[in-house]
């Protein structure tokens, strides 16, 4: 039988194994984009697991009495693994003095830090940190009210609960308006957050500071320094409850970095991706909160590390929450441990305030990082 001729302009077919299609330049674009990523990611998680406890040991050495790190490292080991103490005056001073500043300033400054990025994907604003919502100013007004209201609080609960237990309460106690106020048709809505939280936060620094006026001159110093952030002081009673809140809270947000990255891009997207955006915004507001205000109960207002370790890390590693919140955490312990130490040194005998060096110290950091940016961190382009 003849075969009709075949169809012109056609070749003939040829049957081959399965083949798949090969990935468009854009796909192509963003897998290399994604593998380089993560590539900066292991860098720098490297480089901040290597530098981190050589900061705390360097910090813990640093001082009015300067003690070489092989002694410092001597005292660590006879402590956490058994062994001979050396010279009890070192072991003093390193054990009981140094060792629990440095390990406070490492928790608020990682602590602080993952507040500050959880916020900026909740209400969506580069500039969210976790003062913006008026956190720390229910903190301080709370903690400056039992410094200076000495007399007229004695006796009372207030007064029982001491500067960090009313500090702590006065946090939580502004997050619940803060939520409250910003709840629009039965949703948390971010921008009315925002505004709530700064309306409030400009609130209760007026009260604040109107306590201060009233305050007697030997309180003024301790509410201003208070104020301004210090770890001096710490002791190993203090690191307990930080460390045990900062461990949970930052374990359960990268297990939550999906919801995060959703957030993020906008509650349409978070709705198509089946997260329940007004949900999961309240339980990671309760977390950012309980973050801020346990570690504002034992370090006063320490400001700025909120704001720039998150954008420091997702200049260098991208916006993806798993990667980010554990550089995070380790960045800004690692320079609030370094603000800590500068403020004791620069100044000595005298100590500078936490907030004052890291605002000196972060802003012209931040900020060649950010002229080197071709795009602002979480927000537009």
């Amino acid at each position: 039988m003849d075969l009709p001729p075949p169809v012109a302009g056609l070749a003939p077919a040829r049957v081959t194994g399965s083949v798949a299609p090969a990935p468009s330049a854009p796909a192509r674009d963003v897998a290399a984009a994604d593998r380089s990523a993560r590539r900066r990611y292991r860098r720098l998680l490297l480089t901040l697991l290597v530098a981190s406890p050589v900061v705390l040991v360097l910090a813990a050495g640093a001082g009015a009495v300067p003690i070489p790190p092989a002694d410092v490292l001597a005292v660590l080991r006879a402590h956490l693994l058994g062994g001979p103490v050396g010279e009890p005056v070192v072991d003093q001073i390193i054990w009981q003095v140094r060792v629990p500043r440095v390990l406070l300033a490492f928790v608020v400054g990682a602590a602080l830090a993952v507040a500050g990025a959880v916020l900026q994907a909740v209400v969506r604003n580069p500039l969210a940190e976790p003062y913006v919502l008026g956190v720390s100013a229910g903190a301080s007004l709370a903690a400056v009210a039992v410094l200076t209201l000495g007399g007229l609080t004695s006796g009372t609960a207030l007064a029982s609960l001491g500067v960090p237990g009313a500090a702590f309460l006065g946090a939580l106690a502004t997050l619940v308006a803060v939520v409250a106020l910003g709840r629009r048709a039965g949703r948390l809505d971010p921008a009315r957050l925002l505004l709530a939280g700064v309306a409030l936060s400009y609130l209760l620094q007026a009260a604040t500071s109107w306590l201060q006026l009233r305050s007697a001159p030997n309180q003024l110093a301790a509410v201003l320094f208070w104020l301004l952030g210090t770890v001096g002081g710490a002791d190993w009673g203090d690191l307990a409850l930080p460390t045990a809140v900062l461990v949970l809270a930052t374990t359960w947000l990268v297990l939550q970095g999906r919801s995060l990255n959703a957030l993020l891009a906008g509650d349409d997207v978070a709705a198509s991706l089946g997260v329940a955006a007004d949900r999961v915004r309240l339980q990671l507001l309760v977390v950012a909160a309980a973050l801020t205000a346990v570690v504002i109960s034992v370090a006063g207002g320490v400001g700025f590390v909120g704001l720039v370790a998150p954008h420091c890390v997702r200049l260098l590693v991208g916006p993806e929450h798993r990667r980010l919140l554990p550089a995070t955490a380790l960045l800004g312990g690692a320079f609030l441990v370094l603000a800590d130490l500068v403020g004791r040194l620069v100044a000595a005998p005298l100590e500078l305030p936490l907030n004052v060096v890291t605002a000196v110290a972060g802003v012209p950091f931040f900020l060649v990082l950010l002229r080197r940016s071709t795009r602002i961190p979480g927000g537009g382009a």
